[in-house]
């Protein structure tokens, strides 16, 4: 079975090239939990991203950067932004498009040890490592005093869901592993879990997100 890096790094190459990028996200059952638009990671900021990029007003750390559109975005604007992906392809996409962008796991000791701004988890990332608690947790740890977390959530009324999952294609299905899915109503005791305090909540296009301080 395929690993779900290379998978992912087929879609993004795939769209790179003008092809079709799209990847589902599926449960162990076979349930659809997600689309994904790799095509879409290659363009400028989708809809939805203002708001998000609006809020970014410093040193900005963006987990789980795929192709780089937010960090390449931010910094066009002039604030400082790291994007950190486990794939090297997508790495190598973000860095092509003017995007400072390092292979790294989110887990894993920063080699750019700063306090950030802001910690970005956009487009369902908030679902890395299948534990959203342990994971705003790290988040929490990297960002300075006052700092905060934005993070892409699911709408109101949507089942919270942790377990593993599975990248597929057309042609491919990848090796399972750990995801989660986390709802807007969710968020709050997830937060306060992980020594944050859900601070605003919205919606553009049809997006939800919120954004969460230590």
């Amino acid at each position: 079975m395929t690993s779900a890096l290379a998978v992912y790094a087929g879609a993004l190459h795939r769209a790179a090239c003008g092809g079709d990028g799209a990847l589902r996200l599926v449960d162990p059952a076979g349930t659809l939990l997600r689309h994904l638009d790799t095509t879409a990671w290659h363009a400028d900021p989708t809809p939805g991203d203002h708001g998000l990029l609006a809020r970014c007003t410093g040193a900005t750390l963006d987990v789980g950067c795929g192709p780089g559109r937010l960090a390449a975005a931010l910094s066009r604007s002039g604030v400082p932004a790291l994007g950190i992906d486990v794939s090297p392809a997508a790495v190598r996409l973000a860095r092509a498009r003017g995007a400072h962008a390092v292979v790294q796991d989110v887990f894993a000791p920063l080699a750019d040890a700063r306090d950030w701004r802001h910690a970005l988890l956009a487009d369902g990332n908030i679902g890395i490592g299948g534990d959203p608690v342990r994971l705003l947790a790290r988040c929490r740890d990297l960002l300075a005093p006052g700092g905060t977390v934005f993070a892409e959530v699911e709408p109101p009324g949507t089942r919270g869901w942790r377990g593993r999952v599975v990248l597929t294609d057309a042609d491919r299905t990848s090796e399972p592993f750990a995801w989660a899915v986390v709802g807007a109503d969710d968020l709050g005791p997830l937060a306060a879990q992980a020594g944050l305090r859900l601070r605003e909540t919205w919606t553009e296009e049809d997006r939800w997100f919120a954004c969460l301080s230590r």
